[in-house]
């Protein structure tokens, strides 16, 4: 069944990659963070705003939330979220240097950043092997009996930690996201075409 699913996620997503857009570690840092409980898109539309009226860690760091907040408002949960746009810049450029650690331990002492933001920051920017779990990753291991229904996050990472090899892990995390946003939907997911349909407990 595994080798099932990795042959069919490879023709899907033959080159996986993650779908915010950034060009300094910071950026991709705060967008990770902004992405919860929303969409790249969205996070994207209102990130190709935020860091070109502040072009740097300095400007983020002494912008006014209250700016940050209309910027961002369309993405939901935005109060603390900007909040904490300014906390993770002000954390990196007084404890950090100004670049975002090659450390987990590090990484999660910044103000809004989890487990999850630690392990996509990590696999991105540095190839770190790592399975961040969203909802998506979530649902898809769920579905396709890769995880149990109760299982948490945490559990759920470390189950696909055993079943991937750790050379494909980040591989296997962006083509789980990709396969849950675009097929394996929350609402209306499309089984009909899917390869999987046959191991699937939802289609069951």
């Amino acid at each position: 069944m595994l080798k099932e699913i990795e042959f069919y996620l490879d023709e899907l997503y033959p080159n996986p990659k993650c779908e915010l857009n950034y060009t300094k570690d910071y950026e991709l840092l705060i967008a990770v963070m902004l992405s919860a409980q929303t969409t790249d898109k969205r996070v994207n539309s209102v990130t190709d705003i935020l860091f070109k009226k502040y072009d740097s860690l300095e400007k983020l760091a002494n912008a006014d939330t209250e700016d940050i907040k209309q910027i961002i408002k369309p993405i939901g949960t935005f109060n603390k979220k900007s909040i904490f746009v300014g906390e993770i810049a002000n954390y990196l450029i007084q404890n950090c240097n100004g670049t975002v650690p090659n450390d987990r331990k590090k990484l999660e002492e910044i103000p809004g950043v989890g487990r999850k933001t630690a392990n996509v920051v990590l696999s991105n920017l540095f190839n770190y092997p790592a399975i961040a779990v969203d909802t998506h990753v979530s649902r898809v291991s769920k579905r396709l009996g890769l995880a149990k229904e109760n299982d948490d996050v945490l559990t759920i990472e470390k189950k696909l930690m055993k079943k991937f090899k750790k050379e494909t892990w980040a591989r296997r995390h962006h083509q789980l996201v990709l396969f849950g946003r675009y097929h394996c939907k929350a609402i209306k997911p499309e089984c009909n075409f899917c390869k999987l349909n046959t191991i699937c407990k939802y289609q069951k």
